[in-house]
C-alpha cells in the first residue's frame, strides 16, 4: 500500500488573511513529515492557496466539480478550470453536497467519471446518517453509494480513484465511531473494490473522515484498512493538521 494520505477540506471558511497565516504555517511545518499531503480549498481561494503551495510538495484540490466539461452551467467549475490551478484532487459526493444540494448516487458517479476523465484524482464519499445506522443499514447505504461509482467505471479506473468513508452521525457532533469500527467497514468498502479490479485491495486508499484530530488520529491511523484521513475542523489549525499528518507519517 502506499503512503497514507492526509487531506484537509477546509469546507466554506477561510478568508486571504485567515489563508495566508494557516497555509505559512503548514508550510513551515513540514520537517518530519513522511505522508502524502492535500489540501481542498473553497473555489475562490485556489490561485492564492496554489501559489502558497508551489515548491512544498502539498497537492492542492477543490471541494466540488461539475459533471459536465464546458458550457451553460452558470455556478459551475469544471475539471479543466481547476486543472488551471494545478489541482490534483477533488471531493466527490461529500455528504454534505448529498444532503444540502440532493446530490444523488447518480449524480455523484458522473462527476467522478468526469473527474477522472478530467485528469482529477477524484477522493469519492461515502457514509451513513444517524438514522441509517441506528436501524442497521451501513452497509446496504455505503455498498449503494460505492456501488453506483463502480458501476459507471472501467476496471482499471478503480485504481485512480481515492475513497473516503465519513459517517455522517460523526461530523462536527462529537461523536466518534470506534476505530474498529471503521477499519470494518473499510474492509467492505475494500472487498467491494477487489470485486471490481483485483489490485484495488492494494491501489486504492480508503480515508476515514468524521470529526478526526490530534487526539484520535493515531488510533484510527494505525490500522491497517485505514489509509489515511479526510480532515474538516482540524485542518483549519496548521498545528493540529501537521499534528495529525505526523501520526500518519509512524
Amino acid at each position: 500500500m502506499a503512503r497514507k494520505l492526509i487531506v484537509g477540506n477546509w469546507k466554506m471558511n477561510g478568508s486571504l488573511a485567515m489563508n495566508a497565516e494557516l497555509l505559512n504555517g503548514i508550510r513551515t511545518g513540514l520537517a518530519g513529515i513522511d505522508c502524502d499531503l492535500a489540501i481542498c480549498v473553497p473555489f475562490p481561494y485556489l490561485a492564492q492557496s496554489h501559489e502558497a503551495l508551489e515548491g512544498t510538495g502539498i497537492a492542492l484540490g477543490a471541494q466540488d466539480v461539475s459533471a459536465h466539461a464546458v458550457g451553460a452551467y452558470t455556478g459551475q467549475v469544471s475539471t479543466r478550470m481547476l486543472l488551471d490551478f494545478d489541482c490534483k484532487y477533488v471531493i466527490v459526493g461529500h455528504s454534505e453536497r448529498r444532503e444540502y444540494c440532493n446530490e444523488s448516487d447518480e449524480l455523484v458517479a458522473n462527476k467522478v467519471q468526469r473527474a477522472l476523465a478530467g485528469g482529477l484524482t477524484p477522493i469519492v464519499c461515502v457514509g451513513e446518517s444517524l438514522r441509517e445506522k441506528e436501524d442497521g443499514k451501513t452497509a446496504e447505504v455505503v455498498g449503494r453509494q460505492i456501488g453506483a461509482v463502480l458501476s459507471v467505471l472501467e476496471e482499471r479506473e478503480v485504481c485512480d480513484i481515492v475513497v473516503a468513508y465519513e459517517p455522517v452521525w460523526a461530523i462536527g457532533t462529537g461523536k466518534t465511531p470506534t476505530p474498529t469500527m471503521v477499519e470494518d467497514v473499510h474492509a467492505l468498502l475494500r472487498e467491494w473494490m477487489v470485486g471490481k479490479n483485483p489490485d484495488a485491495g492494494e491501489c486504492v486508499r480508503i480515508l476515514y473522515g468524521g470529526s478526526m484530530k490530534p487526539s484520535n488520529a493515531g488510533d484510527f491511523l494505525q490500522r491497517p484498512d485505514i489509509d489515511g484521513g479526510l480532515i474538516g475542523g482540524a485542518s483549519l489549525k496548521a498545528e493540529d493538521f501537521l499534528a495529525i499528518a505526523r501520526q500518519a507519517s509512524r
